[in-house]
């Protein structure tokens, strides 16, 4: 039994109180040649279960919310409810396939088992198949959720894992440290006991956590300093954003598209005009948002597509910690300007001050506050906090690098991974953003009733790159 971290936690709070909201990341994967029979792909996904031991566990809510849900053991583990098939109808292009993702992405994960499903997709064009991974965020984020990729995939044709055998690929845990999954689900009495006693130990924590800070004074009067300024560079982000059709009430069900443009274009544009990958992607979306808001007759603005932007605080080697370690930036997107090399030079300079301030301290010091925090307080101030009017933010952007060398399934080769992020209040929109082996993909989710257009979105990011490119000669 494992207790969910604070961030974990205010994950299932948030979908708990946001009925609207389902709480699952995920991706399509995209293979060449003929699909696999549906019992073949079940038996080369169950020879890696041992590698995650987390997909044989499920949620349990602790009663009263005296303490954060933990993980337990699903005594009725069945794969065949994590692993299912489909297929497109014909033509089985990419306008199905994104139909399709909206759907699956739309209903939420049942917290009555473990929190995953696998989607085997037949019927693809060009004698493609792909493979929907669907995951709750409560139990990875998108650096840990990438990494599964290594686990569960293959480095080259041959499978690392013969039929019968559960030796660790290369960087993945050992079956060994797999917890066994025949234990029974602990009863309510001992969930709640489990919990008093976490709240009894939590003055013994922030006497330790006091301690620490004491035994280093220089060194916790710095990191007060930072986190003050990081805070006071955080405050205009509370700023309700300027008014526009991207903000407003969603409903449940969701749209999908996603644009594709070449690392090495991105890459080119770096050079030439300076930055880093991420400023031109963002730069590419503020393109991208602005092309959206003039097909409306919208008139782009400054403040008008604030971003909350998900930084990973992972170590390295911890890569395969199945867990959420993010903190989070505020960048405001400039959609108002016109000329695409102003757009990303503007983007250099709003993460550059974000950089300086290190406004992701501010996110980190709340982290850290949230072990020292009665879940009881936190879970409520995280429920209230969904209940108040949101304005300040309008769509989420996140970056995860993946490999940069080719996958395989069962001797198929990966072509492209396209990645899914949810929204939530009043996100209409939200673009994630996923690098495989010298592509780049932007995955967008749009609510379904307000973002009919999604497309252009799309396409607004792919012309982004073009213009960016064309600019850098």
């Amino acid at each position: 039994m494992r207790r969910l971290n604070p961030i974990d936690a205010q994950f299932v709070d948030a979908e708990d109180q946001d009925r609207q909201a389902s709480f699952a990341i995920a991706t399509v994967a995209i293979f060449e040649g003929p699909a696999p029979a549906y019992e073949r792909f079940m038996r080369a996904i169950e020879e890696r279960l041992p590698l995650v031991p987390i997909y044989r566990k499920k949620l349990r809510t602790v009663p009263l919310r005296l303490g954060p849900p933990v993980w337990v053991d699903d005594p009725r583990f069945d794969l065949r409810y994590h692993v299912r098939q489909t297929a497109l109808p014909p033509p089985g292009d990419d306008a199905r396939l994104a139909d399709l993702m909206a759907r699956v992405m739309s209903q939420r994960l049942d917290r009555d088992y473990p929190l995953w499903e696998y989607w085997l997709v037949k019927g693809l064009s060009k004698r493609r198949w792909a493979l929907i991974s669907k995951v709750h965020h409560c139990m990875v984020d998108g650096v840990s959720g990438s990494d599964m990729y290594r686990v569960i995939f293959d480095g080259a044709p041959e499978p690392s894992l013969p039929a019968g055998s559960c030796a660790p690929a290369p960087g993945a845990a050992s079956p060994a440290q797999a917890e066994p999954a025949t234990r029974g689900e602990p009863s309510a009495l001992a969930l709640t006991a489990h919990a008093a006693a976490e709240m009894a130990a939590l003055p013994v924590r922030q006497i330790r956590a006091l301690a620490s800070a004491l035994s280093s004074p220089a060194g916790a009067v710095k990191r007060v300093e930072q986190t003050a300024r990081a805070v006071a560079r955080l405050a205009p982000s509370a700023w309700p954003a300027s008014r526009s059709s991207l903000s407003g009430p969603i409903g449940r069900q969701r749209r999908y598209a996603w644009a594709r443009v070449s690392l090495d274009d991105v890459k080119a544009v770096k050079n030439a005009l300076g930055g880093t990958v991420n400023d031109v992607v963002l730069a590419a979306i503020s393109g991208g948002f602005r092309s959206l808001l003039l097909a409306r007759g919208e008139q782009p603005a400054p403040h008008m597509v604030p971003s909350l932007v998900p930084v990973s605080v992972r170590g390295e080697g911890e890569e395969n910690m199945y867990e959420n370690r993010l903190s989070v930036l505020m960048a405001d997107l400039p959609v108002q300007i016109a000329d695409p090399v102003g757009r990303l030079t503007a983007v250099r300079t709003e993460l550059a001050s974000l950089k300086a301030s290190k406004e992701a301290a501010a996110g980190e010091a709340l982290v850290a506050l949230g072990w020292l925090t009665p879940y009881p307080l936190a879970s409520l101030c995280v429920r209230l906090a969904y209940q108040l009017p949101q304005r300040e933010i309008v769509t989420v952007t996140t970056n995860v690098p993946g490999p940069s060398q080719p996958l395989y399934a069962m001797g198929r080769k990966l072509l492209e991974i396209i990645p899914y992020v949810p929204i939530a209040t009043t996100m209409r929109i939200g673009v994630s953003i996923f690098s495989y082996c010298g592509s780049v993909t932007f995955g967008i989710t749009g609510d379904y009733a307000s973002t009919p257009d999604i497309g252009t979105l799309a396409g607004g990011i792919e012309s982004g790159i073009e213009d960016l490119l064309a600019a850098a000669g």
